[in-house]
């Protein structure tokens, strides 16, 4: 069954003065602005923060409205597009040059981790309206689970807990919990031993 959108462009964006809808904006005036800020704030303090400050750059992702539990470690050379979309548990990590593209919210359960270069894809577009819309996506990566250096996720695909996708793989659907994947689309390959502490698949 499809999927449906937590945010549909053109819910939100009325016709205005532009006859192309492929120019017209995706969001708001103020989303745009306050993305403006934030990609400040990341140039200037995120991103040339020195590694080991876990906490100073978890602040900064709190001050522009994201969760963030108690130990994250976001490194200086992660990306994300919307903190006020982002929720994480406790232990959550995010790797240079791991992305998140949340115009929806994106919630990262305790111990969840991206690799390098991972790509969350939270958007997509209905290319089969003329006005080629901007769909976004809820999504959510369990707990203790495992997006491998140069992976992807789909828009509105879901992660279970411990789910393993590995290296430059891409999910297409919906990843079972404490299974390891790989392939482009992804493919169950073997199942992963839950960790101790963690609550094993019903």
């Amino acid at each position: 069954m499809a999927r449906s959108p937590h945010y549909h462009a053109a819910q939100h964006m009325g016709e205005g003065a532009e006859p192309d809808p492929y120019l017209r904006p995706a969001f708001p005036l103020g989303d745009r602005l306050r993305r403006v800020v934030w990609q400040a704030c990341w140039l200037l303090l995120y991103r040339t923060s020195p590694r080991p400050l876990h906490g100073w750059r978890s602040m900064l992702l709190r001050l522009f409205g994201a969760t963030m539990g108690p130990n994250c470690h976001f490194y200086p050379g992660s990306r994300i597009w919307a903190p006020w979309n982002l929720h994480c548990a406790d232990q959550v990590t995010a790797a240079n040059g791991a992305e998140i593209y949340n115009p929806a919210p994106v919630t990262l359960g305790s111990h969840a981790i991206l690799s390098q270069d991972a790509y969350l894809c939270g958007a997509t577009h209905d290319y089969q309206d003329p006005a080629f819309p901007l769909l976004a996506y809820s999504m959510q990566v369990g707990a203790y689970a495992w997006i491998c250096a140069r992976a992807a996720v789909a828009p509105g695909v879901q992660v279970g807990e411990g789910a393993v996708l590995g290296l430059a793989s891409v999910a297409t659907r919906d990843l079972d919990a404490w299974t390891v994947y790989a392939g482009s689309p992804a493919v169950a390959v073997k199942p992963r031993r839950p960790i101790t502490g963690a609550e094993p698949p019903a």
